[in-house]
């Protein structure tokens, strides 16, 4: 493929990718137990709507859209982020450790202080934030390698896990409240939980434009970066720290929901390349729409029960991300 039709193609996407966000916003608002056509969801934001509808598409619906849309978004900017300064593949929130640590956080909140969980979205960002410190600390020597970062990571990522299944067993009957949450879920989020949540994922979202031109400097590698000018070990610990604030706000409100911040970015990658310009805000938008499609598909074709969204995306994310990997002739 030539420059000019590459070119051509990126720009095909950003036009794409919105509407393609619009058409699973109005689908995951109009479908569940309940189907609204076009001309209902229209009448209650018009406020003409019959009482039913309107409690629906606004106490229920909506919010938990708005809540996919910033989950799916944070998680995709993380795993974009922390995959081009590790230039490895695998980097992800999950994977490295940083997920483990904010939901740790979050479990320590929810079951053995509760008195606390008004703070949930800033003690998530606060694991994660330690998290990382520690992993960076941990592969620190004359400077952190992308290697001994990965490495590190696995290593406290199972540490944190280990710790998590102890509290669980020390609470065992308090356990029950956070099940669902390991899982990875929307279900019953309102307006409050967005409200809390938002603050912390629209500064993360917003701060991710920043590091498009330092991530795309670290890709041309550490010396060429020195050459010119670029403080890397620095840049490359501020992306890490994005990269927690991102996966903390996702994490204090969706819990556990894999897979989204490995597999957007790979996906974007094959159809508009390695430039963070068209990497970053495409995964942002792909993962938003990832979560919101696959958790109304959850929720809906599943019924009476109701799928947990992370079960779902590791279902599907698993063998797709799989097929990347093979197509791009890394396995």
């Amino acid at each position: 493929m030539n420059k000019q039709q590459r070119l051509l193609r990126r720009k095909l996407l950003c036009i794409a990718a919105p509407l393609l966000l619009l058409v699973v916003a109005f689908y995951g608002i109009a479908y569940g137990s309940v189907s609204l056509s076009l001309q209902e969801i229209w009448t209650v934001f018009t406020a003409s709507g019959p009482p039913a509808h309107e409690k629906i598409v606004m106490n229920l619906r909506v919010p938990r859209v708005l809540v996919g849309m910033l989950t799916g978004a944070c998680l995709a900017a993380a795993g974009a982020l922390l995959q081009g300064v590790m230039k490895n593949p695998l980097a992800d929130p999950g994977i490295i450790g940083v997920s483990a640590g904010g939901g740790l956080a979050a479990i320590m909140a929810m079951i053995v202080f509760p008195q606390l969980s008004y703070l949930l979205p800033a003690l998530a960002f606060l694991g994660a934030l330690i998290t990382s410190v520690i992993i960076y600390g941990l592969a620190w020597n004359k400077g952190a390698s992308p290697l001994k970062i990965i490495l590190a990571g696995v290593a406290i990522n199972a540490l944190l896990g280990a710790m998590t299944n102890g509290l669980m067993v020390t609470y065992s009957d308090r356990v029950q409240a956070v099940l669902p949450w390991l899982a990875g879920g929307l279900s019953g989020r309102s307006w409050h939980h967005l409200q809390f949540m938002a603050p912390y994922a629209i500064t993360g979202l917003a701060l991710s434009v920043l590091a498009i031109k330092p991530a795309n400097l670290l890709l041309l590698g550490d010396d060429a970066a020195k050459l010119l000018g670029q403080k890397v070990e620095v840049q490359r610990l501020l992306l890490i720290l994005l990269s927690s604030l991102l996966a903390g706000a996702a994490v204090s409100v969706a819990g556990l929901v894999g897979f989204v911040g490995l597999v957007v970015p790979h996906a974007i990658r094959l159809l508009a390349g390695e430039d963070y310009r068209f990497l970053l805000p495409l995964s942002i938008v792909g993962g938003a729409a990832l979560v919101v499609l696959a958790d109304t598909i959850a929720r809906s074709w599943f019924d009476p029960i109701e799928l947990p969204v992370g079960i779902l995306l590791a279902g599907l994310g698993a063998p797709f991300f799989l097929f990347l990997l093979k197509k791009r002739g890394i396995v």
